[in-house]
């Protein structure tokens, strides 16, 4: 016991310093997350002292360039230098007004929800959603005086959705690949939970943007400054890979901006591309720090405390489904990656669903569940970070409005409690 506590140790330490000296300072601005993963960080290579130094330091750094990570990085790198292009040379503001012009007032947040239920749905990425939606969001924040940090969150809740549904999402295929089942069962299971969780939020979107007020005054849409915002969400909608739609966004918006005046020349969209690429270094640094530390939590025995604490106990139907998803839960607040969360306990849940009598389709629908719930509300997590890096916000700020995410943890919890859907459970 006190050796797995020792071995999470380093995450609570984030935790409580980041929140500690936040509450004392009365501001949640005033500590930049970053220095509290590099105190955490620090702790934890220092807390390790079963190696020498180096070796110690040498575990971080790959925890910290894993695969995984660099795609995220990359990811960021392309998303940053798009929303810096397509803003400096008008896009982001072609196609807040074309918004403008067809939404009325009051169906601006359902719509920018639907939009990203939609899209996330098609492309079976959150972060994809994310980077091609949110400068589009803060736009509209601006043009409306709707809160940046709420209008940010509407889209991180509608990427959820199509995250947590979609086919072709790799956390999707992860848990029916673990759990022996077809895609096509467990989107039947799933969809039980998530529809009515996403038409209570857009309900509560429309309640909501009852008071939106539109701007007095509404510029005219310049069509061909838009044609790179519809180019990157029809690409990604046909399945095209998020780092490939990103570059042809950066060349479109290149082109249309030298042809339309929005770039004076070629330097100023490559100035244009190097700061969004400066904007994205606080979150990358976050992302590194974070893949290090939780590396070696997981090198010493972390995560496997943390599976044994939540399994010797399951003793019927209802516990095994609730162990599952708090296990599902709990590794994915270590590790800031659902799909991994889920490949690390796929075959522990199997193990438990077997032998309590899950229906391997609800299984695998409590794994992407919980995992997708979970990940949502974490603020070192990919989406929050590209959310915050794109909205320039702290992403601790968006938790409070997180509705969707925070309705998808109701009903996967009531799902279990109350044995729904009856069918499968």
């Amino acid at each position: 016991m006190k050796k797995g506590i020792i071995a999470l140790s380093p995450i609570i330490v984030f935790v409580l310093f980041y929140l500690v000296t936040s509450i004392i300072a009365g501001d949640f601005y005033k500590i930049p997350i970053t220095v509290a993963f590099m105190v955490s960080s620090i702790y934890a290579i220092i807390l390790f002292r079963d190696r020498p130094l180096m070796q110690r330091i040498n575990s971080f750094s790959r925890g910290a360039a894993t695969e995984q990570m660099m795609l995220m990085i990359w990811i960021f790198v392309l998303a940053g230098a798009f929303a810096h292009s397509a803003k400096s040379m008008g896009s982001i503001d072609a196609t807040v007004n074309l918004a403008l012009n067809f939404l009325p007032p009051s169906m601006i947040f359902a719509g920018m929800f639907l939009a990203a239920c939609f899209i996330s749905l098609s492309i079976g990425t959150s972060v994809g959603t994310i980077a091609a939606l949110t400068p589009i969001a803060v736009g509209l924040a601006q043009e409306t005086g709707t809160d940046l940090a709420m209008m940010t969150a509407i889209i991180v809740g509608g990427s959820l959705f199509g995250d947590n549904l979609s086919f072709i999402s790799d956390t999707t295929i992860i848990a029916t690949q673990t759990q022996g089942c077809r895609l096509s069962d467990k989107f039947r299971v799933n969809s039980f939970l998530v529809f009515p969780a996403a038409i209570v939020i857009l309900v509560v979107y429309f309640i909501l943007g009852k008071d939106t007020h539109a701007p007095q005054q509404v510029e005219t849409v310049q069509w061909v400054k838009v044609i790179p915002y519809l180019t990157v969400l029809i690409t990604a909608i046909c399945g095209m890979n998020v780092m490939a739609v990103l570059t042809l966004g950066i060349i479109l918006c290149g082109i249309i901006g030298l042809c339309t005046g929005g770039f004076a020349d070629i330097y100023a969209w490559f100035g244009a591309m190097g700061e969004g690429i400066l904007s994205m270094g606080e979150l990358i640094i976050v992302t590194m720090m974070a893949g290090g530390m939780l590396e070696l939590v997981k090198q010493h025995g972390g995560i496997d405390f943390i599976i044994r604490q939540l399994t010797r106990r399951v003793n019927s139907k209802r516990g095994a489904e609730l162990s599952i998803g708090s296990l599902v839960s709990l590794v994915d607040l270590c590790t800031a990656n659902n799909t991994v969360a889920i490949l690390t306990v796929g075959d522990i849940a199997k193990q438990i669903g077997d032998r309590y009598g899950v229906d391997n389709k609800k299984c695998a629908s409590i794994l992407d569940t919980f995992s997708c719930f979970t990940q949502g509300l974490i603020p070192y997590g990919a989406q929050l970070l590209i959310a915050a890096g794109l909205a320039a916000i702290n992403p601790v700020s968006m938790l409070p409005y997180l509705y969707y995410a925070y309705a998808l943890g109701v009903a996967a919890l009531l799902s279990i409690i109350f044995r729904y859907p009856k069918r499968y459970s």
